[in-house]
C-alpha cells in the first residue's frame, strides 16, 4: 500500500513540475534565456556527476541493471544538454562581441 501511496505522490509532483514549469518559462523575456541557460547547464552537471557514480555502482557486479542503463541515458542526455547550451551562449557571446566591435570601429 506504501508503494501505490509514494508512486501517486511522485506521480503528481512530476506533473505539477510540468505545469510550474511550462508557465515559469513561457513568461520569461527573451533577453534572460541566456543567462537561465547556464543555470540549466549546471543543473546538467550536477546530473552528469550523479549519473556518473550511479552507473559506477552498478556495473561493479559485471551485470549492469536498469538503473545503469537508467544512468547511461541521463548521462548521455545531459552531456548533450551541456555542450548544446556552451554552444549556444559562445554564439550569443559571438553576436554581442561582434556589435560592439562595429560600434567602436565606425
Amino acid at each position: 500500500m506504501s508503494f501505490v501511496v509514494g508512486l501517486v505522490a511522485s506521480i503528481t509532483v512530476f506533473v505539477l513540475a510540468i505545469f510550474l514549469g511550462f508557465e515559469l518559462i513561457s513568461k520569461v523575456p527573451p533577453t534572460l534565456h541566456t543567462p537561465l541557460m547556464s543555470g540549466a547547464n549546471a543543473i546538467s552537471g550536477i546530473t552528469i556527476v550523479g549519473a556518473l557514480i550511479l552507473s559506477n555502482t552498478e556495473f561493479l557486479d559485471g551485470h549492469p541493471g536498469l538503473a545503469a542503463w537508467l544512468a547511461f541515458a541521463a548521462l548521455v542526455m545531459a552531456t548533450i544538454n551541456v555542450v548544446g547550451g556552451f554552444m549556444v551562449t559562445n554564439r550569443m557571446l559571438e553576436m554581442i562581441a561582434g556589435k560592439k566591435n562595429r560600434k567602436g570601429g565606425a
